[in-house]
């Protein structure tokens, strides 16, 4: 979970990392307690008895694995979110996903149950068939990863609540174009004046039923969440209902780069650039974050910034 979420509000900030950690723990963990329980009542119900430690083995094996896989889970719905706009485009995704999670998930489980019987004198055997047992576990692996990715979708909801939609309020006019008079007609294409792009200096946003007005220059970089654009100024985020690619149309291109699929940067506010061995970089922010920057945009950076 490298890469950061919608953010927080500021005074718990610092709490975010280990508050959702212990979120997936505290869930996964009272989770495998109670199915412990359950599945060691119905075996023994059912006449065959086992050891307690078994069906605990079972559950913590599984929970454990599940715990490693959600960082992933997060990274495939952040590229494939979940709105009403793209359900359809990106719900095909996830059923890929939920296939490619179960079986990551059963085969991790079963070397870590193999592993434990086997450090034990034991040995441990599957009820049946590998697919059938893929099957049976898939039946129960979607509901999980379903329940993931809605928790994560309703995490961000909460996070977008709290922090706050801030939405562009004065938009730049377009200059207008004069009529053709009926004495001249209609101007050719080829000799009308090319008129100036019309950018707005400062922006007018609503955070927490309150109005800030941002200077362009101000803004340090900007991130794509989704529906979103995160505006990183002066240490505080606002969130603006827009893609990167259109928001990057209102602002200075001699001054703001795209330096990832996701992020852009105010050249005035980087520091240092920072080479990374697979082709990338990390750019060291003056106001001290960091930003990714991917090969694909390195080179167009550096003559931006000799440009500059």
């Amino acid at each position: 979970m490298s890469r950061p979420a919608l953010p927080w509000p500021e005074r718990y900030r610092p709490l975010r990392r280990r508050a959702e950690v212990a979120f997936w723990a505290v869930l996964l963990l009272v989770q495998a307690a109670f199915n412990s329980v359950v599945t060691l009542i119905d075996l023994r119900s059912a006449g065959r008895p086992v050891a307690a430690w078994e069906p605990a083995l079972w559950e913590l094996s599984s929970v454990l694995v599940v715990g490693l896989l959600i960082p992933a889970i997060v990274a495939f719905e952040r590229r494939f979110p979940l709105h009403w706009d793209m359900l359809r485009r990106h719900l095909p995704w996830h059923l890929v996903g939920s296939v490619a999670y179960c079986s990551i998930h059963l085969a991790g489980m079963m070397a870590l149950r193999h592993l434990a019987y086997a450090s034990m004198g034991a040995e441990y055997r599957l009820n049946g068939p590998w697919w059938a047992q893929w099957g049976y576990e898939y039946l129960k692996d979607v509901r999980t990863y379903a329940l993931i990715v809605s928790s994560l979708v309703g995490y961000r909801f909460l996070l977008l609540r709290l922090q706050g939609e801030a939405r562009v309020l004065d938009m730049p006019e377009s200059p207008a174009i004069p009529e053709p008079s009926p004495a001249t007609g209609p101007a050719a294409p080829e000799l009308a004046p090319s008129l100036p792009v019309q950018r707005p200096e400062r922006f007018l946003v609503r955070k927490l039923r309150r109005e800030f007005l941002i200077a362009a220059t101000d803004i340090a970089w900007l991130q794509a969440e989704a529906n979103y654009v995160g505006l990183h100024v002066n240490g505080h985020d606002y969130l603006v209902r827009s893609t990167l690619a259109d928001f990057l149309t209102q602002l200075d291109p001699a001054r703001f780069v795209r330096v990832h699929r996701s992020y852009a940067v105010n050249l005035d506010a980087v520091a240092e650039i920072e080479p990374l061995d697979s082709g990338d970089a990390r750019l060291l922010m003056k106001d001290g974050s960091t930003v990714p920057c991917s090969r694909r945009y390195r080179s167009a950076l550096a003559q931006q910034g000799t440009a500059s």
